[in-house]
């Protein structure tokens, strides 16, 4: 963990990672507290009224359940899933799981049957811990865990694991290919900790604090940016389930919770944008998956009193940037500064570190570095170029700030420049008739590609040809007369996927079909 100094520059060369020869994540996020704090709140269930579990329930619940699973033959380096919604109890099950040394699976309820069967399939799953709606999407492919348990007053001592041995099976979210496994092991929470620490601010344990995101707890945003870190750094985290991410019970939860600190992903962000929302109370925000732009940290400054901290990261290796407001001032458009204890480099064409536009890269010792793609070796070296994880994305410094282009597959190339959707998206969504857009590029037999804007237009707003006209002369006016949106097509909706991310190989596949009609 980081501790707070006056500048950025100090943490960054004073850090170095010191993980024990023995560590398990179950010991940290839960049985470390319970044993020298077991009434401190650990979660604030808001599920059904408000219930406070302390970390001695939290224990008492975890315990249970790994006595329960060893019983029904769940074994050290077992694949069992966790199918459950923000709730206590799905933090319980990833400390049982743990405790026996079994390797937990996030699943998303937004998962359809053969989203879920796939991921158990690849994994060789054994087992899911879930409730009776979970049973029933399910429809029997694995065995199932019962909703309620008798809690027993038998302790369950974690087994001894080490920093590189499995704990976690993330998978990806496909939109590129078949989802892939990223395996995780005991180190991946302490990787999180600086980053986290980063967004928020450095939170406190003085009992004022609660974290809170309405990112499901199975995505690694929701279970690695928030649920765990703030269980291991002994700050309360909010369960809440929203069908539906709305400004109303977005504010009703925060209000309710008292929180203090939030991960909000980019889309949760544009809906509240969208709904002029307000509220006041927050220390810290953190957002990440998408850049945001100057427009919207502008609108973060007025709507909640402070700058929005951006992070960075995949599932594969997650939060190596960051902003820290408490840090170092902000620069928009860009991602922020790596975290310490991660070296990001920008990479030519020839594998080594320039200053202009490369792929973005991790240095291999990132204690939040996945061990490799589960029973996919091909796959893993792939991912390497010698010492470097290559993330997939375009990037360029700006001193030591890194600015996100785009994913390389979402990279334009249209007449010879190379374009990012990520700015052209964040001038269009400063426009008041914008409440959501996906830029790609759509093939074109003179320039190669040109700039497609799908735009959703804000309630109220009627889409045109005047309107489309208007949006490409207020891209033209701000940014490159180049990258301007040749195109505008306007929808009800965006492709989106479990965790709010664009797709964008949808939109490249309805761009793609329009040439194919329009020829």
């Amino acid at each position: 963990m980081l501790t707070a100094k006056p500048d950025y520059d100090s943490l960054y060369a004073g850090f170095h990672w010191a993980l024990p020869a023995q560590i398990n994540m179950a010991a940290q996020v839960c049985d470390d507290w319970a044993a020298r704090a077991p009434e401190r709140v650990a979660i604030i269930d808001l599920t059904q009224g408000r219930r406070d579990v302390s970390y001695g329930e939290l224990q008492s619940m975890a315990d249970a359940l790994a006595h329960d699973l060893v019983a029904r033959g769940v074994r050290r380096g077992d694949r069992v899933g966790v199918l459950r919604s923000q709730e206590a109890w799905t933090a319980a099950a990833h400390i049982a799981i743990w405790k026996i040394g079994a390797i937990s699976i996030p699943l998303f309820k937004l998962f359809m049957r053969d989203a879920l069967q796939s991921r158990l399939q690849d994994a060789g799953a054994q087992f899911v811990v879930t409730d009776a709606e979970g049973a029933g999407m399910l429809d029997g492919q694995v065995p199932v865990f019962p909703e309620e348990i008798t809690l027993g007053a038998a302790p369950f001592t974690a087994v001894e694991t080490g920093p590189e041995d499995p704990a976690v099976l993330i998978y990806t979210s496909g939109t590129t290919g078949s989802p892939k496994g990223a395996l995780h092991g005991h180190r991946v929470l302490a990787g999180h900790l600086p980053g986290v620490q980063m967004f928020c601010e450095f939170p406190g344990e003085s009992g004022e604090d609660v974290l809170w995101t309405p990112a499901d707890w199975a995505w690694i945003g929701g279970l690695f940016d928030v649920l765990m870190p703030g269980l291991a750094l002994g700050v309360p985290v909010v369960a809440a389930r929203l069908p539906k991410f709305s400004p109303e019970d977005c504010t009703n939860v925060v209000r309710q919770a008292a929180v203090t600190h939030a991960f909000f992903p980019p889309t949760a962000l544009r809906v509240l944008k969208a709904a002029d929302t307000q509220i006041d109370g927050f220390k810290a925000i953190g957002s990440g998956g998408e850049p945001l732009g100057a427009e919207m940290l502008d609108w973060g400054r007025r709507a909640f009193g402070l700058t929005i901290n951006e992070f960075y990261g995949q599932t594969e290796c997650n939060l190596v940037a960051s902003s820290c407001g408490a840090l170092f001032a902000p620069r928009p458009g860009a991602i922020g500064k790596p975290v310490p204890g991660h070296e990001i480099a920008v990479l030519g064409e020839d594998g080594r570190p320039i200053e202009g536009e490369g792929d973005v890269a991790v240095r291999r010792g990132s204690a939040s570095m996945m061990l490799g793609y589960w029973n996919r070796p091909e796959e893993t070296a792939a991912k390497f170029t010698g010492d470097w994880m290559l993330t997939g994305d375009r990037g360029v410094w700006e001193g030591d700030y890194l600015r996100f282009v785009g994913r390389e597959d979402d990279v334009i190339t249209s007449s010879g420049y190379r374009i990012g959707p990520a700015e052209i998206e964040d001038c269009l969504l400063m426009h008041p008739a914008v409440a959501t857009v996906g830029v790609v590029g759509k093939p074109d037999a003179l320039r190669t590609e040109i700039v497609k804007a799908y735009v959703v237009p804000r309630a109220g707003v009627s889409p045109s040809d005047d309107l489309a006209s208007e949006l490409q002369s207020w891209v033209k006016e701000r940014l490159a007369r180049y990258s301007y949106p040749r195109e505008i097509g306007f929808l009800e909706a965006l492709p989106m996927t479990v965790t709010g991310k664009v797709i964008r190989k949808e939109l490249k596949a309805r761009a793609a079909r329009e040439t194919e009609g329009a020829a």
